[in-house]
């Protein structure tokens, strides 16, 4: 059985901005099968939730990895923490946002009702069936590739800070307490396979921080960096 052409569609989009082609389209669309979709059409076609578990597993084992040579001196203790810290649900889905997961979930009338397409669990759960899929089609080395493409300016960013949360987050929950919210604004230079951005950060009128990256999630992330720099944002 294959994608319905809409999600088909979006599920390119997704794979040109993970980096990875799926040659096996079934499998791919296991990935993003949520079990009230295959509910409600009654064919039994199996969901996510066995990639996912796969998944969890594979993305932790490259995170500790990777903390473990990249970090000599990092405690069992710290590693945890930093570990949990960029596999719990919120970055999960901060990554699957990232990648315009949404439109290419295969869910049920209910589920789609009721705002499943950004819902903070299913989101997590299907980076993690992404993940898995990726794992059982080309191996851990493709996996471990992908994840550090996609991680790893956020782990460096928590094996600074265990426990602390995101700048964006930070600066978020900041400004919330002042009944304000931030407004990102962005732009792009270069050409497609090397741009880089630029982004500004405002409440209420005013500018708090500017920031550049690679990506617009690290360009966002370093202006609400250079805001937290002015502002008490601590955790």
């Amino acid at each position: 059985m294959t994608f319905r052409s809409a999600a088909a569609e979006a599920a390119a989009v997704v794979e040109v901005t993970l980096g990875y082609k799926f040659q096996d389209r079934e499998l791919l669309r296991t990935a993003f099968l949520h079990r009230s979709y295959s509910g409600e059409d009654g064919n039994g076609e199996e969901p996510y939730e066995r990639l996912e578990f796969l998944g969890d597993a594979v993305l932790q084992l490259v995170v500790t990895e990777y903390l473990y040579h990249a970090y000599p001196r990092m405690s069992e203790g710290e590693m945890a923490k930093t570990r949990a810290a960029v596999v719990d649900a919120a970055t999960l889905a901060g990554v699957a946002s990232d990648l315009d997961i949404g439109p290419a979930l295969l869910l049920g009338r209910g589920e789609q009702q009721t705002g499943g397409r950004e819902k903070q669990s299913i989101l997590a759960d299907v980076i993690e069936a992404l993940i898995g899929a990726v794992f059982v089609e080309a191996g851990y080395e493709k996996v471990r590739e992908l994840v550090r493409r996609h991680w790893i300016d956020l782990v460096d960013r928590r094996a600074t800070a265990p426990g602390i949360k995101d700048y964006k987050t930070r600066l978020q929950e900041h400004l919330a307490r002042e009944g304000q919210r931030p407004h990102y604004v962005l732009r792009d230079t270069g050409p497609e396979h090397a741009k880089e951005f630029t982004a500004e950060v405002w409440a209420s009128d005013q500018l708090l921080g500017t920031g550049r990256g690679t990506s617009k999630k690290r360009a966002e992330q370093d202006a609400a960096r250079d805001a937290a720099d002015s502002t008490s944002t601590d955790a």
